[in-house]
């Protein structure tokens, strides 16, 4: 794998990370212009949530889906610029613009990627205009359809690889919603333990976003056996992939993630690190603590209850689960026997996952 590339306004990034995305953002561009071009013709109105999923996808993100799709078919065999690596690539990106979509809806999310998130953007346009009706309302039920596009066209692009490739697709769309629902009753109780939010971690992000691209690749390259191998490295990763966020979530610059600093605690975002906070919270801090999952928590809250998560040592928890998580997934290489280059890959970005500050 080439060296790092990077760019005076992100952090390096793995070269071939920068390849793979490029090659993908191509194949989502032809097909939205193609779907753009077919439904203007239908009614011109039909290009607001055409073009609303387009920004969003091409907004930002790292593409983490795809490269670990890509490596899982490289480690298997498969030719690089193979059309079906770039199509499931694709598939994943817009099954990950669904995903985003559908959670800032259910989340209340006023930005996404440091501009206005769908539902937002449909309901400042209905409120513009001046429409009969609920503007949130209407942002919200655009911002639904345009996430329920997104879920199509990523089925439309998923490749033909037999029953096994499709059986992986449908399964890691269920994970992803099921490990959503986990998040939203979470939040609302407020109870969720450390296992549990593991688990959360693990279902609503870490699998789709490392493991299941890596085993959905190594099918599409024909190695069945590598797919199930691959899971000694995505499954430790992706749970790390995941604590990385939620760290980001509560001590993320906006500048960098886009979204607001403290949303996740705005939010109520059952987290390792809010379980440990709440098993070690004392006097004060406990009801400092019950404020979590106030939307309207203020900037010197925020800060306070970032001091209570370094001060309880809940940060350090989850900085030392991240780090045996990502050495775990690292150990497990040897085993699998790849491909130099394939293993030189996933080695470098584990330690990108896990350092990312976006």
């Amino acid at each position: 794998m080439a060296g790092p590339a990077s760019t005076s306004d992100t952090e390096p990034l793995p070269a071939d990370l920068g390849i793979v995305a490029s090659r993908v953002e191509g194949r989502v561009t032809e097909l939205l212009d193609q779907e753009t071009g077919r439904w203007a013709a239908v009614d011109p109105d039909l290009l607001h949530p055409l073009e609303a999923l387009r920004a969003l996808v091409m907004a930002g993100g790292k593409r983490l889906r795809p490269v670990f799709c890509h490596w899982g078919f490289v480690a298997a065999g498969g030719a690089p610029d193979d059309q079906r690596i770039i199509d499931a690539g694709a598939a994943f990106e817009l099954l990950q613009a669904f995903a985003l979509i559908h959670d800032d809806v259910m989340d209340g999310s006023a930005t996404r990627r440091g501009e206005p998130a769908v539902h937002r953007r449909f309901a400042d346009r209905h409120g513009e205009q001046a429409w009969a009706g609920e503007s949130r309302r209407f942002g919200e039920g655009v911002a639904i359809l345009a996430g329920d596009l997104a879920l199509v066209y990523a089925d439309v692009l998923i490749p033909d690889g037999g029953p096994e490739l499709a059986a992986l697709w449908h399964e890691l769309r269920i994970e992803l919603n099921i490990g959503q629902y986990l998040d939203l009753a979470g939040t609302a109780t407020g109870g969720v333990g450390r296992e549990g939010a593991r688990r959360i971690a693990r279902l609503k992000s870490g699998r789709y976003t490392i493991e299941r691209p890596l085993q959905l690749g190594a099918l599409l390259g024909g190695d069945a056996e590598l797919a199930i191998q691959l899971s000694t490295y995505g499954d430790p990763l992706g749970e790390a992939f995941q604590l990385r966020d939620d760290v980001l979530g509560v001590f993320g610059l906006e500048s960098r993630t886009g979204k607001p600093v403290g949303d996740d605690l705005r939010e109520g975002k059952p987290t390792l690190m809010l379980a440990v906070a709440h098993e070690r919270a004392h006097g004060t801090d406990v009801e400092l603590l019950a404020r979590v999952g106030d939307p309207d928590l203020d900037a010197e809250t925020i800060a306070e209850l970032q001091a209570l998560f370094v001060s309880t040592g809940a940060l350090d928890v989850a900085e030392a689960e991240i780090t045996a998580l990502a050495a775990r997934a690292v150990s497990a290489l040897p085993a699998l026997d790849l491909p130099d280059h394939a293993d030189l890959a996933l080695r470098d970005l584990a330690d990108f996952v896990v350092a990312r500050t976006t």
